[in-house]
């Protein structure tokens, strides 16, 4: 049976569902992996989609989904992804784990600026998640 993963992040835009996509490509034989927002955005932020498309990992099955969708559903692991510890509970998780990355959709600059700074939280993303995981 595999172990259920829950990300958890504000808008389910960019971090929680790029931790989602890269560890369901990478480690969906051992884990079933989800990702929800506690206020979800309308659609995940393309700038997501475009960065783990260059590492071969394709969000497009993947929706916005808000956090009350799983509530009573048992996980064994909630990572909350968000920042500045204002992060909502999950008690029906064996275990909470809190790791903080910085919004990728609150960077400013030229678009380059910006898909770099999505690279990298999605590549900090990626370290944790196979240091933790893999």
């Amino acid at each position: 049976m595999k172990e259920k993963v829950l990300f958890i992040c504000t808008h389910n835009a960019a971090r929680s569902q790029m931790a989602e996509g890269y560890m369901r490509a990478r480690y969906g034989e051992r884990y079933e992996v989800y990702s929800a927002g506690t206020a979800p955005a309308v659609e995940i932020d393309p700038r997501a989609v475009a960065v783990m498309a260059e590492i071969g990992v394709d969000l497009a099955g993947q929706e916005t989904k808000a956090l009350s969708v799983y509530f009573q559903q048992e996980m064994d692991t909630v990572v909350t992804v968000c920042e500045g510890g204002i992060c909502p509970m999950f008690p029906w998780a064996k275990t909470v784990i809190h790791e903080e990355f910085p919004d990728p959709r609150a960077i400013s600059g030229s678009e380059g600026e910006v898909l770099q700074g999505f690279r990298r939280v999605r590549d900090d993303i990626i370290k944790w998640i196979d240091g933790r995981f893999g």
